[in-house]
């Protein structure tokens, strides 16, 4: 049995951070305003780098994970995902703490991204782990509106408008297990009070259109990109933008798309999980604990199961995410 990969994540500070990623992981107090932990990632800034586990365990410690995939190729992440993407990870995997509302924001869609940053566009999908009372998410036109009529009402906005917003974008209350996909062109933001796991392409190109004026830390405002995204908005109304699953299965389908598709596990005891795809399988311990081929894994961790040996053997008491192409 070839142990997962644990990579050393990468803790984004945020102004709309806090403390619960740093709670969820049992972190030192000092780690305040932690917005997202970015557990497993193929992006240049910030890739993640293998700190146990793996094919050739005494040898990959070190290694970024382009370095892995180039080493191991499709036995690392399976023959389709290396023949579409080489040595590109092609998902990024975070846990994400909303101490405030994050700002209202759209990702482009492929075409529009290769167009305009020669990257792919970023479609996601969020669980919701916990939540404050009364928090919620914004997702969704809720009003039919031109890309011109959108843009002269962001304009008219105020930094306390958010019940104007309300309006125009679609709102949930959130409550733990909740899902939502998020393709891309779908406006979006995280309200304050949600923490939640978040499975979305690799990239990080955003287009914010409105963010309450805040300031960054350096005391300008926070840059918005409204002209960039009118043209990569779905103007389109939809009766609901939440996802359903069956909540009562010990291996639910989340979301299932062309970049990725996500799975809720549950495991009380031992079970042996076969998701039936060669590709690698992200792993993330939402709660409990939980041993997965041979490796630990607790809440607010995350692993990378190799394709060449990734059926799950599962032992413990833990809730898990598990995402694949």
């Amino acid at each position: 049995m070839i142990k997962p990969y644990r990579f050393k994540p990468f803790l984004k500070e945020t102004i709309w951070g806090g403390r619960q990623l740093a709670e969820l992981k049992g972190l030192a107090h000092e780690y305040n305003n932690i917005g997202e932990s970015w557990e497993i990632s193929g992006l240049p800034a910030h890739e993640s780098v293998c700190i146990d586990g793996g094919i050739d365990i005494d040898g990959e410690r070190g290694l970024s994970l382009s370095q892995l995939i180039d080493k191991h190729k499709q036995n690392l992440v399976g023959a389709e995902a290396y023949t579409r993407y080489g040595n590109k990870f092609p998902i990024l995997a975070k846990f994400i703490d909303s101490d405030q509302n994050l700002s209202i924001q759209v990702h482009p869609g492929d075409e529009v991204a290769r167009r305009r940053h020669g990257c792919d566009g970023k479609s996601e999908m969020w669980y919701v782990m916990r939540t404050r009372p009364g928090s919620r998410v914004f997702t969704g036109m809720k009003k039919l509106m031109t890309s011109d009529q959108f843009v002269d009402f962001l304009g008219s906005l105020s930094p306390k408008d958010e019940e104007r917003l309300c309006e125009v974008i679609n709102t949930h209350a959130t409550h733990e297990g909740d899902v939502f996909f998020l393709p891309a062109g779908r406006l979006h933001a995280i309200g304050a009070g949600n923490l939640l796991a978040e499975i979305q392409q690799s990239s990080d190109i955003t287009y914010r259109v409105f963010d309450y004026c805040r300031l960054e830390a350096d005391g300008k405002p926070r840059e918005l990109h409204v002209e960039l995204a009118k043209d990569a908005i779905d103007y389109r109304v939809q009766d609901d933008y939440s996802t359903s699953y069956d909540t009562l299965s010990d291996n639910a389908e989340l979301v299932t798309c062309p970049s990725f598709s996500v799975r809720r596990v549950r495991v009380s005891g031992s079970s042996l999980v076969d998701l039936g795809k060669d590709s690698f399988i992200i792993v993330m311990c939402l709660k409990g604990h939980a041993e997965v081929n041979g490796m630990e894994v607790g809440q607010g961790e995350s692993l990378l199961v190799p394709a060449l040996d990734n059926k799950l053997r599962l032992q413990g008491e833990a809730t898990l995410l598990t995402a694949t192409v």
